[in-house]
């Protein structure tokens, strides 16, 4: 899912930002291995703040998702999809309910502002604008009811790309198999853009927009065609031009994922197992262990380097050095303050 954050304005210098320095590895394995944020750093440098911990900020739920962080309000919205909840999280008040979904799980902030959740159990993609109404943008392709949109991603233009797996699905599929779409949300026109995948789920972008990330979680014999079965889990770096068409295969990590987001640095973080992250070449640089298995992640705060983490039942933070992809404007000169 990401950017996972809102206006995509005026082009902004990512490198303006000043960071902080990178503790070396030695530092870090001193560290209580269940309490602070373990990292191993295949460079031995952590992109982990020094003495930061893996924080548990809420429990109690059945299975977390969707993150994205509401920078206007400073709190974070996120799924509890088999209670069919919108849960919110705010540093003064912690955990209260936000609103009914039905099933959501990846959300995300369009141009504008408002949130654009995908719902499984009711199949659509829908906006829910700041008054709190919500629209359905789509629920069908060619006529066909979607399987269960996943995850979703915001191109410069405003244009919304999602992934469509089935493991929202309790009735028999209409479209013969899982694609990755993309959506005009101004006409509610739809485009199939990637049909060879086995089981797509997390999506996100490259800062600059230059690459697609799409997450494979491998083959599953729920898929209609036999051929995907026993696809494995990968993600897969394809090349995207400047109008945002999709070009070659850059790369392929050979891990799958769920949610996934990037930092300003254009390093990938994974959700496979523990945090596990990329460098834009798609070489593992550190693995950030989290006491329960994540399903999503996203950066928030008011300076973009909270790593917030959705795992199981739970939410969990964790300071990072870099803050994450930041396109809006007001965001990002606030955060450099």
């Amino acid at each position: 899912m990401g950017p996972k954050n809102v206006r995509f304005s005026d082009p902004i210098e990512f490198s303006s930002f000043n960071h902080d320095p990178i503790p070396s590895m030695k530092r870090l394995t001193s560290l209580l291995l269940y309490i602070f944020a373990f990292s191993i750093s295949v460079s031995g440098q952590s992109l982990v703040q020094p003495n930061a911990k893996v924080e548990k900020l809420a429990q109690g739920m059945k299975f977390t998702e969707g993150p994205v962080w509401l920078p206007d309000e400073q709190k974070l919205i996120f799924s509890d999809i088999p209670n069919s909840m919108l849960m919110q999280w705010k540093k003064e008040g912690g955990l209260s309910k936000f609103r009914k979904s039905e099933s959501a799980n990846g959300n995300i902030l369009d141009l504008d502002g408002n949130i654009i959740s995908c719902q499984h159990g009711a199949r659509n993609v829908i906006r829910i604008d700041k008054k709190g109404r919500a629209t359905i943008l789509a629920d069908k392709f060619n006529g066909k009811r979607f399987n269960s949109p996943n995850d979703v991603a915001v191109w410069k233009d405003g244009t919304l790309w999602f992934t469509d797996p089935p493991w929202g699905l309790r009735e028999p599929h209409e479209i013969p198999g899982h694609w990755v779409y993309k959506l005009y949300p101004k006409t509610g026109k739809v485009e199939a853009l990637i049909k060879n995948l086995a089981m797509p789920n997390g999506i996100v972008f490259s800062p600059d927009f230059s690459r697609l990330y799409v997450a494979d979680t491998g083959g599953s014999k729920r898929h209609p065609d036999s051929k995907y079965h026993d696809y494995p889990a990968t993600v897969t770096c394809y090349a995207l031009s400047d109008e945002g068409t999709i070009g070659e295969e850059l790369f392929t990590i050979k891990e799958g994922s769920d949610g996934m987001a990037v930092d300003v640095k254009g390093n990938l973080y994974l959700t496979q197992g523990n945090v596990q992250v990329y460098d834009p070449e798609g070489k593992k640089i550190e693995t950030i262990k989290v006491p329960q298995n994540p399903a999503n992640v996203c950066f928030g705060g008011s300076d973009y380097k909270t790593l917030f983490i959705t795992a199981r039942t739970s939410l969990y933070s964790v300071k990072m050095v870099f803050p994450g992809a930041v396109s809006k404007r007001s965001v990002f000169e606030k955060s450099k303050k």
